[in-house]
C-alpha cells in the first residue's frame, strides 16, 4: 500500500492466502476486512507512520496479524477480533534493531478481542509509550502483553478472562522492557507482572469502564461491525 491510501471493506469483503505490506508510507487506513488464511503476515507495516487498522477480523493464519516494525510510528491498531490464531501481534522485530526504533514505534492497541489467540499481544520491543487499553482477553493460552529490550508499555483498563499470564516483562530471550498495569479487570486470570517505570500517554482519551470491556468489545470488534 502507498501513502494517502484506504481499503474499507464492504460486507463479507475478504482477504484469503495472502496479506497487505504497508511500507514507505504515511496515511493508510485498513478496516472492515476479514483475513483467513494468510501465507505470511496477514498485516505487515514497515517504515511506515500514521496508520489505522480497525474493524477487522483475523483467523488461520500462518504469522503475525498485524506486525509492526522498521521505525513505523504513529500506528492505533483498534476493534479487531483475532480467533484461531497463534502469533497475533509483535512491535519491533528484533533486539538489534535499536538504531532504526529508538524514538519511534509509539503505537495504540485498544479495543481489541483476543478470542483464544495464544500469545503476542502484544509482544514489545522498544516502543514507548505503547497503550494497551481496554482490550478483551478470553482464554489466552500462552500469554497476553510482554514488555521486551527498553519498551515501555501501558496496560490500562483491560479484560482478562481465563488467562493465566495477562502480561510479564521479557520474553525468549529479550530482556525485560517497562511495564505498568492499572485499572484492569480480572476473572479466573493470573496477576500479571509489571516492572520499571512508564511515561504518560502524550494524548487524551476516554477511557470504558473495565468491568463493561467485556460486553462492548464482544459487541463491536470485527469485521462486520461498522457503516462504511
Amino acid at each position: 500500500m502507498t501513502s494517502n491510501k484506504s481499503i474499507l471493506g464492504n460486507s463479507g469483503a475478504t482477504i484469503v492466502g495472502c496479506g497487505l505490506n504497508v511500507s514507505r508510507a504515511s496515511n493508510v487506513i485498513i478496516r472492515n476486512l476479514t483475513f483467513r488464511d494468510w501465507n505470511d503476515d496477514a498485516i505487515n507495516v514497515q517504515y511506515s507512520t500514521r496508520v489505522w487498522i480497525d474493524h477487522n477480523t483475523f483467523s488461520n493464519g500462518y504469522d503475525g496479524v498485524v506486525d509492526i516494525k522498521r521505525a513505523s510510528d504513529y500506528v492505533t491498531v483498534s476493534w479487531n477480533r483475532v480467533f484461531s490464531h497463534n502469533k497475533v501481534m509483535l512491535l519491533g522485530h528484533s533486539d538489534d534493531n535499536g538504531a532504526e526504533d529508538r524514538g519511534h514505534l509509539r503505537v495504540t492497541y485498544h479495543h481489541n478481542y483476543f478470542d483464544g489467540t495464544t500469545q503476542r499481544h502484544p509482544r514489545v520491543r522498544f516502543g514507548k509509550v505503547v497503550h494497551v487499553y481496554n482490550n478483551y482477553y478470553r482464554s489466552v493460552s500462552s500469554y497476553g502483553v510482554a514488555s521486551t529490550v527498553e519498551a515501555g508499555v501501558l496496560v490500562e483498563g483491560n479484560y482478562f478472562e481465563n488467562t493465566g499470564d495477562p502480561y510479564h516483562c521479557g520474553e525468549g530471550g529479550s530482556p525485560a522492557g517497562s511495564l505498568a498495569a492499572r485499572n484492569n479487570y480480572s476473572t479466573g486470570s493470573g496477576a500479571g507482572q509489571t516492572c520499571g517505570s512508564v511515561g504518560g500517554v502524550p494524548y487524551s482519551y476516554s477511557l470504558d469502564t473495565p468491568a463493561n470491556v467485556k460486553s462492548i468489545v464482544t459487541g463491536g470488534a470485527g469485521a462486520g461491525k461498522i457503516s462504511v
